[in-house]
Order: structure tokens, then sequence, then C-alpha cells
């Protein structure tokens, strides 16, 4: 519940300059501003306004934290951005008096100056380089509202996982997938051919370095052995996790899929009901 509070002009003059969008007011636009504002202070998790909610004014954070978001589809809460003490919300309403497109509350006490949409039009009207600010602020959160949504959307694991790899999980990756190749199969059995021919002697002039039994031959493939399986076991330790990551992903969509099917059978069932209660009303009028 939002309540009036007693005014110190002096402070407030030297907060209000601290804003962006009031930065270019001399002494006597400042005061005059001050005059319209209506300063109100919040509780913690307090609702300022609700999506759909007809918006009629701005809000200026003075001190406290408020937070803006909206649900989608599935009920869910997806929190678009987090204010701190010098910054704006609710400004669509002053191009578009229609419903708030998202929800606003504090998430501490705090205190705030309701700009009324009147109020902020005229002073647009004297001061026409502010809707400039106002502007850029509305392209600032349409951004991070776009990066939201496509990162919402995209729900690719492989990538979103991979980009969080860091140097040697990629390295120990691509050994894995190297090792279980063709390629790989080839270059070894080249390897090995080569080093039983030229140790076994069958080529003129080359002495053998690992006659047999290939001792050291025996122990470089030993050894080969172990750091691949070494490197194996690290790779399906990433696939487990990249596992883990898509199930946690597939059950939140399925929950979602199962709120919404619930949702739709509410419908459904109030649909019928109202049909139902009609079709009665007009066999009761026969």
């Amino acid at each position: 519940m939002s309540t009036p509070q007693a005014t110190h002009p002096t402070a407030h003059y030297d907060f209000l300059r601290t804003v962006k969008l009031f930065s270019l007011l001399d002494d006597a636009e400042i005061a005059a501003l001050h005059e319209v504002l209506q300063e109100r202070t919040m509780a913690t998790d307090t609702h300022l306004f609700q999506e759909g909610e007809r918006g009629d004014s701005l809000f200026i954070v003075q001190s406290g934290a408020v937070e803006i978001y909206v649900h989608d589809f599935a009920g869910e809460k997806i929190v678009l951005t987090s204010l701190s003490p010098g910054d704006i919300f609710g400004e669509t309403s002053v191009f578009d008096p229609g419903p708030r497109s998202a929800c606003a509350r504090t998430t501490e006490e705090s205190s705030l100056w309701e700009f009324p949409r009147a109020a902020l039009l005229e002073f647009l009207g004297r001061k026409p380089e502010a809707s400039i600010d106002l502007l850029a602020m509305i392209s600032r959160r349409l951004r991070d509202a776009d990066h939201l949504l496509m990162v919402g959307a995209s729900g690719n694991v492989n990538v979103a996982f991979e980009s969080n790899l860091s140097l040697p999980q990629r390295v120990a990756n691509w050994i894995a997938d190297f090792s279980g190749s063709m390629p790989f199969l080839a270059l070894n059995a080249l390897i090995f051919l080569a080093w039983i021919v030229v140790n076994v002697e069958l080529i003129p002039g080359i002495a053998a370095f690992d006659p047999y039994p290939f001792g050291f031959l025996t122990m470089s493939v030993s050894l080969e052995a172990i750091f691949l399986s070494i490197v194996v076991l690290l790779a399906q330790n990433l696939n487990s996790a990249k596992e883990r990551v898509r199930n946690d992903i597939e059950y939140e969509v399925n929950l979602k899929a199962e709120r919404k099917i619930t949702e739709l059978h509410k419908r459904v069932t109030q649909l019928h009901n109202d049909l139902s209660r009609r079709f009665t009303q007009l066999d009761e009028r026969r």
C-alpha cells in the first residue's frame, strides 16, 4: 500500500538532477517538476501494477528496488529487469495509455515518485529533447526483452552446453571424437605397420631401433590406451552432464505442457457448463 511522503525539497531537487531524463532542467524547472510528482513509500513485495491494467503514469525509483516481470503462457514468471534508485519504469504509458505490458513489484521497501501522464506530456512538450532519453530507455528495454525471448525460444541444449565448456573440456571432446573415427584407426594401423616393418629389418639400410618383441611399441600402445581411456571417460562425464541438462529441460517442457493442458481442460469444462446452462434456460423458456 502506498502512502504520501513529506517532502524535503533540497534533497529531492538534488536527486532529480541525477536522473538523466531531467538533467537539462534548471532550478526553476526542477522546482516546478517537483510540484507535480507524487512521492510514495512502498513496503516490500508490494505490487505497483499488474499486466493488463490501464497505465496512466510513469514511476521513478528514489530508493529501494523494483522488479519488472511478465508471465508466459504456462504461468511461469519471467523477470525482465531489476531496477535501482534513479531508474524509470512504466514509460510505455506515456505514448500508449493502454494496458500495462508487464507487472511491477517492490523487492524491498522502496520510495518512488509517480509522474502522471498528463503532467509528463506537458513536460515533454516544454522539453522535447528529454523525449530522446525516454525513447532510448524504451529501446533498451525492447532489446533486453528480445534477448530474453531469443534465449527462451532457442532451447538448443547442445549449443548452450558447449558454449560453457572450458578449453580442456573442448580438447577432451575433440580427442574422444577423433579416437572413435576411421581416420584414427587408419593412422594407428599405418604407424604400427611401419614400426613393425622397420624393426624386423625388412627395409635394407635401416637399422632396427625396437627389435622384436617390440618392447617400446608395447609401452607406447599401453600409454596411448591409458590416456585415451581417461579422455573417453572425461567425454562421457560431459555427455552425462549434457543429458542431465536435457532431461531437466524436457521435464520443464512436459510440466508446462501439462499445465497448459490443464488450463485448456478447465476452459473446455467451463464452456461446456455455460452451454449446458444456456440450453437449460432455452428449454425452460419453451
